[in-house]
């Protein structure tokens, strides 16, 4: 028995690190696919870009002023008040606010959606390229599809109710002539039929169109939605922002695809909002008008009652004047009393408007502490005067600060009144809404063209390095040889090859034409490694114990069938006489590649229903016989089994210089185990990429465990590679045409 040549173990990498060379390579050796995915990922985008329809954006500003104090001595309170609260906040919260969304979507029926339908893919492009010749034209039908709108189609509904199973859901109306139309339910159920310009009900339903522009038979896509879902649609699509921090400009945006719908929704809603300002404004001034009007008639009798009691007082003491000490404390007292009684004011006004505990409450609560300090100050310096001095100071004072306190009132009542009556609030527009119909937002092409190309790149790249990073099939001999099987031969796959391989599972029943690679293509480097392979095993036969030459494989598609068929006709055409026989009782192929029936073969014979000889046949090839498979058995294994199988091998092996016998895969059945103990010398077909290390592994122990030993490996369809064995392995060397 020969030696079994040393197991040679490449070098191991002294790190773990990843090498980067074969993904390059691998990415190289794909370079086609990728391309083509890169450039396929290149069209769909642009045409996406091309066919999606363009989105507009329209835009408003609205300046937002401070609100002046209701009061007087209010605004240091409204200025505490804009430190904690920044007032843009507040007003971007009340434009997107559902009174005011609610509103518009009343005022322009935005819970209504009527659109026609397009023809698939380019309908909408068609559409927004049509021009009308004249206003309410619609493009004509081509091809009589009437039921897609082509360009210039409307519809307006003045008036939709619906049953609230109907909400939400999209019903079809189908325009008719003259203006007549007809309203289907989703299922396309007739609900009610009706004209332009006239109420219609039916089923629950009523409509009242009141414009429709399209050819008859057009089918509109017609949705009513719930209010609230009106409203949250509107609310998803508004931008309100402020320009910047506390410059009190906020500025509206709304994207759709039709510009002046845009421009109409944003209109409204700024409109809305400057209406809901000013009112706002006039019921605040209303409100504190009414508590000042409450407040005059009380300061007034106290004013009254103060002067009655100065009078008094200097009738009864003859006294006129006060020094020039005493008016300097009398004119500060009054002016500290003055602005307690402000301060008095506001305190009410605060505490109607907001908790004691705001912070605006607050600080009004400590300035009037700090007033109230001053005043005692002020009235223990007078408690150092005559009494005289004293009492007349009193009253004077007392007169003085209800004549202030009672102008001030009345002219905040003047102001608060002209507020209440007037139209103007804090809000004012600056920009109107406007739409730039030549540069919509949607869609970005550049950005789309780009952005699809590269994830269609990078989809592809990923797929190629992760099918290689999880792919675990042998890709170079060294793999195999470190099994203990020496590499008899590396066959090289060509496009020849590719289709010669699938002949065993798509060639017609019943084909007589031979189809064999070394006939069709006999300059194939294929054919060229197997010729390599003859020569390798005329030396390694030489110690074997009979010419019967098994070729197994591991598993299914290795390409055992290609290399046992191709061998054997290279044998033949060397001058050997060569028997090839289909030991794969199951699924054998071979008589289809060599153009004959199965019937009349091996399980024939060796059921005893044909001899030897009746189950030859000549092949194509001069010195190549064949045995077909046979009918296909119900006992493969037992028939192998049987004593004939063994004479059968012993006697054709006679007459001929070498059998070469196809067998099914070890992994799958014991049909090779059983066809090797006959066999003098055993190879196996591993596939490039395809069959693993631990695959070929088990094949090898589960022969040996039935006493067969390998002679080697053929390494069958090897691709090129740009990094691998192949790359350096083989060369197209063909002869020169003449």
């Amino acid at each position: 028995m020969p030696t079994r040549p040393p197991v040679v173990t490449p070098p191991q990498s002294d790190n773990g690190d990843l090498d980067l060379l074969p993904l390059l390579g691998t990415l190289v050796d794909h370079k086609w696919l990728i391309a083509a995915v890169v450039a396929l990922a290149f069209m769909l985008s642009a045409g996406y870009a091309l066919l999606a329809r363009p989105v507009y954006e329209a835009n408003a500003l609205v300046q937002v002023e401070p609100k002046t104090a209701p009061l007087p001595g209010l605004n240091a309170v409204s200025e505490l008040l804009a430190e904690s609260t920044p007032q843009a906040v507040t007003e971007i919260a009340l434009i997107r606010s559902r009174s005011i969304l609610g509103a518009a979507v009343a005022e322009l029926r935005l819970d209504i959606q009527a659109r026609p339908a397009r023809f698939p893919l380019l309908g909408n492009l068609l559409a927004r390229r049509y021009v009308p010749a004249a206003p309410g034209a619609v493009a004509s039908a081509p091809l009589g599809l009437s039921r897609y709108g082509w360009g210039g189609e409307r519809l307006d509904i003045e008036s939709l109710e619906l049953p609230d199973a109907l909400l939400g859901k999209p019903l079809q109306l189908i325009a008719g002539d003259d203006g007549s139309y007809a309203l289907r339910s989703p299922e396309g159920e007739p609900l009610l039929e009706g004209k332009t310009g006239a109420p219609a009900e039916g089923a629950g339903a009523s409509i009242e169109v009141a414009a429709l522009h399209a050819n008859p038979g057009t089918r509109f896509e017609l949705v009513k939605q719930p209010r609230l879902s009106a409203i949250s649609t509107l609310q998803a699509g508004l931008a309100v922002a402020e320009q910047a921090k506390d410059s009190g400009i906020i500025s509206l945006s709304y994207q759709l695809e039709e510009p002046a719908r845009a421009v109409a929704i944003l209109d409204t809603i700024v409109d809305l909002y400057a209406r809901q300002n000013v009112e706002r404004n006039s019921a605040e001034a209303a409100t504190s008008l009414a508590f000042v009007n409450r407040q005059l008639p009380q300061v007034r009798r106290d004013l009254e009652a103060a002067e009655e009691a100065l009078n008094a007082y200097r009738s009864r003491t003859q006294s006129v004047d006060i020094g020039l000490e005493t008016q300097a404390i009398l004119d500060q007292l009054v002016a500290t009393e003055a602005n307690l009684s402000n301060l008095r004011l506001q305190q009410a006004e605060v505490d109607r408007r907001f908790t004691r505990e705001h912070p605006a409450r607050r600080a009004l609560m400590r300035q009037i502490g700090e007033l109230e300090g001053t005043r005692d100050e002020l009235t223990r310096k007078i408690e150092g005067l005559p009494e005289t001095h004293q009492e007349l100071l009193r009253l004077t004072r007392d007169v003085e600060v209800g004549t202030l306190t009672y102008t001030n009132l009345l002219n905040q009542a003047q102001q608060l009144d002209i507020a209440r009556a007037g139209t103007v609030g804090n809000a004012r527009v600056i920009d109107a809404a406007a739409v730039d119909t030549a540069r919509p937002v949607k869609p970005r092409k550049a950005r789309i063209v780009m952005l699809g190309t590269f994830l269609g790149g990078f989809a592809v790249v990923a797929w190629v390095l992760l099918r290689h990073l999880l792919n675990r099939g042998v890709e170079d001999p060294q793999a195999i040889e470190q099994l203990g099987l020496p590499v008899y031969a590396s066959i090289p796959l060509s496009p020849f090859q590719r289709d010669h391989e699938s002949i065993g599972r798509h060639r017609p029943k019943g084909a007589r034409e031979p189809h064999l690679l070394a006939l069709d293509a006999p300059a194939d480097l294929a054919i060229e490694a197997l010729r390599s392979l003859r020569t390798s095993l005329h030396f390694g036969m030489l110690e074997a114990r009979n010419n019967v030459l098994m070729i197994a494989g591991s598993s299914p598609d290795a390409g055992k069938t290609f290399v046992a068929t191709n061998l054997a006709a290279v044998l033949a055409q060397a001058g050997q006489r060569v028997l090839l026989i289909d030991g794969d009782l199951r699924r054998g192929t071979l008589h289809r590649v060599m153009g004959f029936e199965p019937g009349n073969g091996l399980s024939d014979v060796l059921a005893g229903r044909l001899d030897a000889a009746g189950a030859i046949r000549h092949s194509a090839v001069e010195g190549l016989h064949f045995v077909s498979r046979g009918q296909v058995p119900p006992n493969p294994s037992e028939l192998l089994m049987h004593p004939g199988f063994g004479a059968l091998l012993e006697q054709v092996s006679t007459g001929y210089d070498l059998v070469v016998m196809d067998t099914p895969p070890i992994l799958a059945v014991t049909d090779a185990a059983i066809i090797g103990r006959h066999a003098g010398t055993s190879l196996l077909v591993a596939r490039f990429g395809f069959n693993r290390p631990r695959e070929l592994e088990l094949a090898r122990q589960r022969l040996e465990q039935n006493g067969i030993e390998l002679k080697g490996a053929i390494f069958n369809a090897v691709e090129k590679r740009t990094e691998g064995y192949y790359a350096y392995a083989y060369y197209d060397y063909r002869p020169e045409r003449t």
